[in-house]
């Protein structure tokens, strides 16, 4: 069923920072997708590997990802699960900056203006407290970019847990209180913390 899903919305969009998808199909034994290559894999592993990253670097990543939303939203399609590991890069510029592809769009939903959704979707730590909460529209995936962010500007989660206690998590996220305070946010612009 995600898979329909996630056929039926890649054929209806086209965006540069969207992955492209070209064909499918199946055979007694399998289904395949022909997609666009993306060399140089996802984007949380960059993260853990180079991270934290400048607010150039951020920047630009960012500007990407907003436009690809911006782009799904228009279109009527929530992504509902933003996360690093469902950003791929293509390849890098002088610079060293990643060019951008979002992907997985298996949760992904086309919605209706003004009609809220109830049903829980996405990675936890990504997740929207009104996604939680079962009442959202498509600016949960705000959210998620604005935790993408914060991951990329530090390298650690806005939100998590010590004890692994999944409602310690859940009751961090609806409460919405995150550091901007400690290393290195003592050293990012407001604009950023702003935006964040």
């Amino acid at each position: 069923k995600e898979l329909k899903n996630e056929i039926d919305i890649l054929r209806k969009i086209d965006h540069p920072n969207i992955l492209k998808w070209f064909e499918f199909y199946s055979t007694k034994d399998e289904y395949a997708m022909i997609l666009e290559l993306c060399s140089g894999g996802e984007l949380y592993k960059e993260i853990v590997q180079k991270g934290p990253f400048d607010e150039g670097y951020t920047s630009y990543v960012m500007y990407q990802i907003f436009s690809a939303i911006n782009y799904c939203h228009k279109m009527n399609i929530i992504h509902r699960d933003l996360n690093p590991e469902n950003i791929l890069i293509v390849d890098k510029n002088d610079l060293k900056y990643p060019r951008i592809k979002i992907c997985d769009f298996g949760t992904s939903k086309i919605f209706d203006k003004g009609l809220m959704q109830k049903k829980v979707v996405g990675s936890l730590y990504y997740i929207a407290p009104e996604v939680l909460k079962k009442k959202y529209n498509e600016k949960c995936d705000i959210w998620s970019c604005g935790v993408i962010m914060y991951i990329l500007l530090s390298q650690r989660l806005p939100f998590n847990s010590d004890s692994e206690d999944e409602q310690e998590l859940l009751n961090k996220i609806l409460l919405g209180k995150f550091d901007l305070e400690t290393s290195p946010f003592d050293k990012i612009s407001k604009n950023a913390k702003d935006l964040i």
